[in-house]
């Protein structure tokens, strides 16, 4: 079989699904761990690995916060976000939309105007230094309840404060106890700001929980939507009304919502039309990258360079940028690609 591993590092790539805090690279952990001692996650690499490894989703959940909790002050928001760029950037991903939880960073004292200011010095920076476009997804920690659901929406349609990067609206955190309908009022707000809505649905749950977000939240991409499958109605309706599922498979295997790769539903989800895009959810955490997700989901889709192309392709299509952004970056695609296969 063909090594399709330098096509898809040089392939131009977009990525929807990628949480902020959980892009930081074992360096910027150790570093922000360093500056911050009274920290329980280490500063060893080796024991930063052992840290990073997951029994289930809950203690996912668990290593996440305190790794949230590292991040303190408004220099550490914008050495994160410029540092999680520059890694995007090694990888040719031309577009992201990075999802951010502000509530986690003003709940621990930074203030809210400086927070903004922060992703968005280092947004600018980003795109003038490496030509990597960020957007922002601005979601409720559902694990932090109603009060964390008000302070999101407040910061995400106050005109004073609202950055202007921010394109979405979404909620992540557990699903398990946490259904989804509470969450209906602050996502029409969001949606009458003009945002998009963008929740996490059916990782760790069934596809109620992806009807619930669709229904009562107007999702227009599900995060994951792994449970999908369970429901062939959920498929059909997926597929005709092209919503995309961001679908992050190493991701599900470190949580324990998937089993093993060769489990994942991803290929009954191509299979039944429906709008797939790959993405790398919390990169270094996992042990991944956006490139190893690619080829990961090639195996398991039995995909070649055209294949892999048109899933990356995907991904613009599915994304918030605008019309002409999506042709430059679908037409860099095929360029590309039309090079590389020529003889």
């Amino acid at each position: 079989m063909t090594d399709l591993t330098p096509f898809i590092a040089g392939l131009p790539k977009a990525e929807l699904h990628v949480h902020h805090v959980g892009s930081a690279s074992p360096r910027i952990v150790a570093d922000l761990a360093a500056r911050h001692p009274d920290s329980k996650v280490p500063t060893d690499p080796e024991a930063l690995a052992d840290f990073f490894t997951f029994t289930d989703f809950a203690h996912f959940i668990e290593v996440y916060l305190a790794v949230v909790d590292l991040v303190r002050t408004p220099e550490d928001v914008r050495l994160l976000t410029f540092e999680v760029a520059r890694d995007m950037a090694r990888q040719n991903i031309r577009y992201a939309e990075l999802t951010v939880t502000p509530y986690s960073s003003v709940r621990r004292g930074i203030d809210e105007r400086a927070f903004m200011e922060a992703i968005e010095d280092a947004r600018k920076a980003a795109e003038s230094e490496f030509g990597t476009i960020l957007r922002w997804c601005f979601d409720i920690p559902g694990e932090a309840g109603l009060e964390s659901a008000e302070v999101t929406a407040r910061l995400a349609t106050d005109d004073a404060l609202r950055p202007e990067g921010l394109v979405s609206f979404g909620l992540g955190g557990p699903e398990i106890g946490v259904p989804r309908p509470q969450f209906k009022p602050y996502f029409d707000r969001a949606l009458a700001a003009g945002l998009h809505s963008v929740p996490h649905a059916g990782e760790t749950t069934g596809p109620g929980t992806i009807w619930d977000a669709l229904n009562e939240l107007g999702a227009e991409r599900i995060g994951h939507g792994t449970s999908s499958t369970q429901d062939q109605d959920l498929l059909k309706h997926l597929a005709e009304h092209r919503i995309p599922l961001e679908v992050c498979p190493t991701s599900n295997i470190a949580t324990r919502a998937v089993t093993t790769l060769d489990e994942h539903p991803i290929k009954e989800m191509a299979e039944a039309g429906v709008l797939v895009t790959i993405n790398s959810d919390d990169p270094p955490m996992f042990g991944t990258d956006l490139n190893s997700e690619y080829a990961v989901a090639a195996r398991l889709l039995g995909l070649d360079e055209r294949g892999i192309a048109e899933l990356a392709k995907n991904a613009v299509e599915a994304s918030f940028l605008d019309p002409e952004g999506k042709h430059r970056i679908a037409t860099e695609i095929d360029t590309y690609t039309e090079r590389w296969l020529a003889p």
